[in-house]
């Protein structure tokens, strides 16, 4: 992120000193419809670098778009977590203890 010039430094000030009633927000009127909007659109989760041994054909398929096999790699590294995630949740509820009689074999 590049750093603030001082006329932005300036704005930003003269800005947090209003207060809300003396804002005009005439040229943005209120949202009141919220259903096309996107939880975590612009949230970035924190990077951390790692070393892993992948095998070379999963490589060179990552890398077969071009640039980007990093992110492609998280992207479905993040898709396969969330769908194993949101599984296993499903798999606890389905398996609640069950109530009356037990149905097992030689019972």
């Amino acid at each position: 992120m590049r750093k603030l010039t001082n006329e932005q430094q300036r704005d930003i000030r003269a800005i947090a000193a209003k207060r809300d009633r003396d804002i005009d927000f005439s040229d943005a009127p209120p949202v009141l419809d919220w259903s096309g909007a996107e939880l975590g659109k612009f949230y970035r989760p924190v990077k951390k670098p790692v070393t892993m041994r992948l095998d070379s054909d999963i490589i060179a398929w990552l890398k077969s778009d071009g640039r980007g096999y990093q992110t492609k790699a998280n992207w479905l590294l993040r898709h396969a977590m969330l769908h194993f995630t949101k599984g296993n949740r499903l798999d606890k509820r389905k398996r609640a203890p069950r109530r009356g009689k037990s149905r097992r074999r030689g019972a």
